[in-house]
């Protein structure tokens, strides 16, 4: 189920689960994963995108493996708060998602999370090869986090 509000994620996901976010890309899928208390979020790995099919079963099989009980996605809105067909594409990536499995899916605005996330590691000097490698994971744990910050403050 697609929730209105992020908030209601904490409702919505049983006690000691975890959350899951997605950085949804054409070519990877970022993912990070909160801790139980949902403080912390901390970057998992990146499927390179395949068959749909395929990529929804290394992503369930992670799911589970986690104890995830909700997804994260980021939303990439325009710089002006619009819809964009990227944007589009990944409201449609969630609900093919949610057609095989049921779960509770927010989603977070991740308007220059990739930006923010390079300059970062550009910032501390990490080679183009290594950015390349980790940049969808790091950007997923700073959309999780995002969330995270935002929901904890009830």
């Amino acid at each position: 189920m697609i929730l209105g509000n992020p908030a209601s994620l904490r409702d919505a996901v049983p006690a000691g689960a975890r959350l899951m976010g997605l950085d949804v890309g054409t070519k990877t899928i970022g993912l990070a994963l909160s801790d139980t208390r949902l403080v912390i979020a901390s970057p998992l790995e990146t499927i390179r995108r395949r068959r749909f099919r395929d990529d929804m079963a290394t992503l369930f099989g992670l799911v589970d493996r986690h104890g995830v009980g909700g997804l994260v996605i980021g939303l990439p809105l325009t710089l002006a708060g619009g819809d964009s067909p990227r944007t589009q594409s990944v409201r449609q990536f969630a609900r093919n998602l949610l057609a095989l499995r049921d779960l509770p899916v927010a989603f977070w605005d991740e308007r220059l999370s990739t930006a923010a996330v390079t300059r970062e590691m550009i910032a501390a000097d990490m080679t183009r090869k290594r950015r390349a490698e980790i940049v969808d994971k790091v950007a997923a744990a700073y959309i999780l986090q995002g969330c995270l910050d935002a929901i904890g403050r009830d």
